[in-house]
């Protein structure tokens, strides 16, 4: 068994160190609010104050973070800094999903450090996480991937290597992408639908048999129809990843499709849906308010 490090413990982190708790590892936790820690502790997790106190003494390392601040503040911030703890030798995973520069500037301060970086990413949510049901879209070095593949195999059923340092960080981006414009497209739908007297349940079902529709449409589809809104996958966080697609796009002449999505989810977040499912962005469109 490994000792192993989950810095970040919001929806994903958390259950993430769950899982490896459960299969045996020694597991020390840090979360920006410490009560985060509470159920991971009586669960057998060791609590630390700081990333660099976390970092201590693992052999692997895995942050889920919001962003990329809150990625370069953990591992690198002077004084707390998780690389600053870690053993030379050590593995860090960066599974937050970030910028493909963020990831290659942070693997060369891992370099310096004569520590590992692996970028390993996750496609899926709650759920998936629950039934170690993860995908992983892992860029880095093939010996490294090695290393950490008997813990991504504990919390996730597929590891999909695409290539170096950042292309875990794109392939992830364009997976959101074309998750979030599928929602805004079912979101459209509906709402042109209703306004125009059809039964969009029955309409759904019809389109669901035809080559048009995606394994996630039901999942999509089901949620909006029945306002279930409860995050699985918040509206802000897919808003900030659409930011970063952009942003690696070049300009929004790039990429207009992913430009246009981008703007829905920017209008349900001043909309104040900004903590809801990102399911939630229906009710721009079928005109129905809280």
């Amino acid at each position: 068994m490994s000792r192993i490090t989950v810095l970040g413990l919001g929806a994903m982190g958390s259950r993430m160190a769950s899982q490896l708790l459960a299969a045996g590892h020694t597991v020390t936790v840090w979360n920006r609010t410490p009560d985060a820690a509470e159920a991971l502790v009586k669960q057998g997790a060791f609590h630390a104050r700081t990333p660099r106190e976390a970092s201590a003494g693992a052999e692997f390392v895995i942050a889920m973070l919001r962003d990329n601040d809150a990625s370069r503040h953990v591992w690198l911030d002077r004084e707390i800094g998780a690389l600053s703890g870690m053993a030379a030798g050590a593995i860090a995973i960066e599974s937050s999903t970030l910028t493909s520069g963020w990831i290659q500037e942070l693997g060369t301060h891992m370099q310096h450090a004569r520590v590992a970086l692996l970028e390993a990413p996750v496609s899926g949510s709650r759920a998936q996480a629950d039934a170690r049901q993860l995908a992983y879209l892992a860029g880095g070095e093939e010996e490294v991937l090695e290393r950490c593949l008997p813990l991504l195999r504990v919390m996730g059923s597929s590891v999909h290597h695409v290539g170096g340092l950042g292309h875990g960080a794109l392939a992830k981006l364009a997976t959101n992408a074309m998750l979030g414009i599928q929602v805004t497209g079912l979101a459209e739908v509906i709402g042109l639908l209703e306004r125009n007297g059809a039964d969009a349940s029955r309409v759904l079902a019809a389109m669901a048999g035809t080559s048009v529709w995606s394994p996630v449409a039901a999942y999509l589809s089901g949620s909006m129809m029945t306002e279930n809104f409860a995050p699985q996958f918040p509206v802000a966080l897919i808003e900030k990843d659409f930011g970063y697609t952009l942003e690696e796009a070049g300009s929004a002449e790039n990429a207009p499709t992913i430009a246009a999505a981008h703007n829905v989810f920017q209008r349900a977040a001043t909309r104040g849906m900004g903590d809801r499912n990102m399911t939630s962005v229906v009710r721009l469109f079928t005109e129905k308010r809280d």
